[in-house]
């Protein structure tokens, strides 16, 4: 089913980090169909990073590829620059990187804090304020969007964390959104819900208490498509976000309508 104009992303120049993520590579995929051009970040080495294109037939006319840490301030402006010099100028950057693991809130090691704060907020913020500089420096009235979670609200059990960085996120975009509106930068989140890929799909797969949990919190009552995650980040890049910033968009099948305990 196609939900957008084919050509609605036409003439933008997109940065997407975490891009050959399982969500992520949906999304490149949906912004490649839609006729955008597209930097992909991530920290896979060359070799499979092509191998995923090639598999996945996305047009090297329209797609480049950026190996990068994105924690690493000095590799994010080498990214942003790299994203500029691809394609010519930069109209989106998607802050999308990101990683979760489980553990009891006690048993959650300084470490493993550290290393989720780094990958889900720090990058994030690097990676929006690289973009900000390099859209104000060349003009652009561009957009910058995080990948945030409908747990940014709703402590969801086990990923503490996880939980945090997503909350900061918000408030980062709420920020960053004052501050830019009068550059004519618009700075939105999305917020998806349980995604039917990655860690909550094997959850739910193998766990049957996180299955009965999960179940209880989609009032909509099954796992969210990747796709939907991909269409809501394809409006707020597209022409007909353009008076929207400083906005959450949840899409998350209502699981954060209620708790769900």
């Amino acid at each position: 089913m196609t939900t957008f104009a084919k050509d609605c992303l036409a003439g933008k120049m997109f940065l997407i980090t975490g891009g050959l993520g399982a969500i992520g590579q949906v999304v490149v995929g949906r912004l490649l169909e839609h006729s955008a051009c597209v930097t992909v970040n991530d920290i896979v080495e060359e070799g499979r990073a092509q191998q995923i294109i090639r598999e996945k037939a996305w047009s090297s006319d329209h797609l480049a590829y950026a190996r990068a840490d994105v924690t690493r301030p000095e590799e994010v402006e080498r990214l942003v620059s790299r994203a500029l010099g691809a394609f010519g100028r930069l109209d989106v950057a998607l802050c999308h990187a990101g990683m979760a693991f489980t553990s009891p809130i006690i048993d959650y090691s300084e470490s493993d804090w550290q290393k989720i704060m780094d990958v889900n907020l720090k990058s994030a913020f690097l990676v929006a304020q690289a973009s900000a500089r390099a859209m104000t420096e060349h003009g652009i009235k561009g957009k910058i969007i995080f990948t945030s979670s409908w747990v940014q609200d709703v402590p969801w059990p086990d990923i503490t964390p996880y939980n945090v960085t997503k909350s900061g996120i918000k408030m980062l975009m709420r920020g960053m959104a004052r501050e830019l509106a009068a550059k004519g930068i618009r700075v939105n989140s999305v917020a998806p819900g349980i995604v039917a890929v990655g860690m909550a799909k094997r959850q739910w797969d193998t766990e049957p208490d996180y299955r009965r949990r999960a179940q209880k919190a989609i009032p909509l009552g099954y796992m969210q498509p990747p796709e939907s995650v991909a269409d809501a980040l394809i409006f707020l890049s597209s022409d007909a976000s353009d008076y929207i910033t400083g906005t959450t968009l949840l899409v998350d099948g209502g699981s954060s309508l209620y708790p769900m305990d």
